[in-house]
């Protein structure tokens, strides 16, 4: 079983086995149906594709963020229309970071499905493996999957603010530039959290756009988090996606039990009354590759 990163070599060997299923999370937030496209054009054989969007994230609310989570209910009626079962291996894949596809790998992990993982490199390492593609969309036999979500996985606005209070670490994974509100490219107020510490996702990958090593890894999520330990880290970025790629990389470490708030900061700004700060990161930020 593969639970964190799988490399384009290993997914390959798996491509004709019906226990196996590849997920293309491709996604633009500026052209929201560009990564759909892009799949039709050309995708890994066998794979489906999950729209952010429509697939990974439920209707906005005037209270959440720009990608609220969708019911376990909902979630699971969506892998039962892709035929996932308890047996599935399912691999997920994007461009090239794993940002959106981390996504799906925490959702899925989220409504207790532990064998899936992330097409490390996604699919320009694919390409560069000289690996083949494919226009034809195989049909797979629908399924009944079972949600069983286990909540503490993430935390609500509301308890980020009490487990902030208790001490407990958020790690921020946006852009330092936007970390520190000297540009908002998508959200309507620009800052952070105040306490959270920048550590931009870009900081877990290597020059090749690959995941770095467990221990490179585990040392950088150290030293942002000063102390405190796995079960009391939070993930946060601007609307709950590229955290997920935070906690891929905690867990690939051997570094478990961190939680996603979901909501993060498209949804922390719509509460008026909770705080918002400005500046560089206050301490244990990596400061690489952002």
């Amino acid at each position: 079983m593969y639970s964190t990163l799988i490399s384009a070599q290993d997914l390959a060997a798996h491509l004709n086995d019906p226990n196996w299923l590849s997920v293309d999370c491709r996604f633009d937030l500026a052209k929201p149906d560009a990564g759909e496209a892009a799949y039709r054009a050309a995708h890994i054989p066998g794979a489906l594709y999950a729209h952010l969007d429509r697939d990974l994230s439920s209707a906005l609310t005037p209270t959440s963020g720009r990608h609220p989570l969708p019911s376990p209910e909902q979630f699971a009626a969506t892998l039962s229309r892709w035929g996932v079962t308890p047996s599935t291996q399912v691999v997920a894949y994007d461009a090239d970071t794993g940002a959106v596809a981390a996504r799906l790998w925490w959702m899925l992990r989220w409504v207790g499905h532990s064998a899936v993982a992330v097409l490390d490199g996604g699919l320009k390492a694919w390409l560069e493996a000289g690996l083949p593609t494919t226009q034809e969309i195989r049909a797979r036999t629908p399924s009944a999957f079972t949600a069983r979500a286990d909540r503490s996985r993430w935390v609500s606005s509301e308890e980020l603010a009490q487990k902030l209070a208790e001490g407990w670490r958020l790690l921020d994974a946006r852009a330092p530039e936007r970390f520190a509100g000297k540009v908002e490219p998508i959200d309507p107020i620009a800052g952070h959290v105040p306490g959270a510490v920048n550590h931009p996702l870009t900081t877990n990958l290597g020059p090749d756009g690959r995941f770095l090593p467990r221990q490179e890894l585990r040392a950088r999520y150290e030293r942002s988090q000063a102390g405190v330990p796995d079960e009391h880290t939070i993930a946060m970025c601007g609307s709950g996606v590229t955290a997920c790629h935070l906690l891929l990389a905690m867990e690939a470490a051997g570094k478990s039990g961190a939680r996603l708030y979901a909501g993060s900061w498209s949804e922390w700004i719509r509460d008026p009354s909770r705080g918002i700060a400005q500046g560089e990161s206050p301490g244990g930020t990596t400061g690489e590759g952002g």
